[in-house]
């Protein structure tokens, strides 16, 4: 019998995933994928790697070194701390946007993902690791030159509606003031102070236009400071009481008891201006519904008018100049300005057409913790109760 042969010692690296092992399919397929592909094993030194990832690899042996050879990020200097303890947990881990400086191409943007190998005929033991590699250099910088040509667009176009906005009035100006001119020089000057008038109402329509273009930029302090919501509409009701009377407009509130306090907002500029325009909506007389409501700790503000409704182009309503007022008669800004500080807190603003004619705006804000008592006979009925008050017999619509 002959004598028996001992086995030859085991490979430590046997158990490595060879590039063979893939198949010829596989193999091509792994060579020329557009993303970078390191596989290593569980000391980090690097088994195979397809021409993608040639740059990072450069040669070395450990995909550790590779890492931290090139790494400009100072979080990611200890590539084999970090390496260890993505594949030990056996959970895929992302890196997105490293720094990685390439002595041939300079810096570049890589998104890295580390994903454990395992071995199912093992027991899904941890052999390694995979790093796949995107270089997302030119799909950042692209972003960013599109985000820089969108600003310099929207701010082109945003200039172009102020000068045109300005140019208005400020034509009227020049002539009112060369009839004034013309009549000190002729000696008619029965009409001066008239034109002289003229033009100074030309220029409050610009110095309008700056003030409002300034809130629409910086979203001015605010006017309440930790008010209730329903505060703040019974004093913007109060202040616009003089355009409904004028427009014979009736305004009903419908106001909810239960109502919480918002902190830091210009309400009271938003309110104003949205019945502001319910009542340019409705020059011959009609009726604004103003209600408010708490539901899901979010505060609804609702703002009904029987007017004229809302433009074809409802979409646009909300940009900067956008009107349908007469020529003088609005800058367009009003409704962005609303739509900037409501959505500054992170609230909404709605609009709709309203059956049967008119619109409906919708503001949406979410609540604070705090609830802001109501002074007056308004305290004294139960939680959750409503009122209905309206506005005194003189802003009644006429009959």
């Amino acid at each position: 019998m002959p004598p028996s042969v001992p086995p030859a010692p085991s490979d430590p690296s046997s158990d490595r995933p060879k590039p063979q092992q893939l198949g010829e399919t596989g193999q091509r397929v792994f060579e020329s994928l557009s993303l970078g592909l390191v596989v290593f094993d569980h000391q980090l030194d690097i088994i195979h790697h397809n021409p993608a990832a040639e740059f990072l690899v450069g040669g070395r042996a450990s995909i550790a070194e590779a890492l931290t050879a090139g790494t400009v990020d100072a979080q990611y200097q200890d590539w084999r701390q970090v390496l260890r303890q993505v594949i030990e947990s056996g959970r895929q881990h992302r890196f997105e946007q490293v720094i990685y400086r390439d002595d041939d191409r300079g810096e570049r943007l890589l998104n890295l993902v580390c994903i454990a190998l395992t071995d199912a005929a093992a027991g899904n033991r941890i052999t390694g690791g995979t790093l796949v590699i995107e270089d997302v250099t030119a799909v950042v910088g692209m972003e960013k030159r599109l985000a820089v040509s969108e600003r310099m667009a929207a701010v082109g176009k945003l200039a172009a509606r102020v000068a045109h906005e300005l140019n208005n009035p400020l034509d009227g100006i020049l002539r009112y003031l060369n009839l004034a001119l013309r009549g000190l020089d002729t000696g008619a000057t029965e009409k001066i102070g008239q034109y002289l008038e003229r033009a100074r109402g030309g220029l409050l329509r610009m110095t309008e236009i700056v003030r409002e273009l300034g809130e629409f930029s910086r979203s001015t302090a605010a006017a309440f400071e930790d008010a209730n919501v329903n505060d703040v509409v019974d004093e913007a009701v109060k202040v616009m009481s003089d355009k409904a009377v004028q427009n014979g407009v009736s305004v009903v509130c419908t106001l909810s008891e239960d109502m919480s306090a918002i902190p830091g907002t210009n309400l009271f500029q938003v309110f104003c201006n949205l019945i502001k325009n319910a009542c340019d909506a409705m020059p011959g007389g009609g009726t604004l519904t103003v209600s408010t409501r708490l539901a899901n700790r979010e505060a609804t503000i609702r703002f009904e008018d029987t007017g004229i409704g809302l433009p074809e182009e409802m979409d646009r309503i909300f940009e900067p100049f956008f009107t349908t007022k007469a020529p003088g008669k609005g800058t367009g800004l009003g409704l962005a300005i609303c739509k900037d500080i409501i959505e500054k807190h992170n609230g909404k603003i709605v609009p709709q057409r309203r059956p049967g004619g008119g619109a409906v705006f919708t503001v949406r804000l979410p609540l604070t913790g705090r609830t802001a008592p109501r002074p007056g006979p308004l305290t004294s009925p139960p939680a959750g109760a409503t009122r209905s008050s309206r506005t005194s017999p003189s802003q009644e619509r006429p009959k």
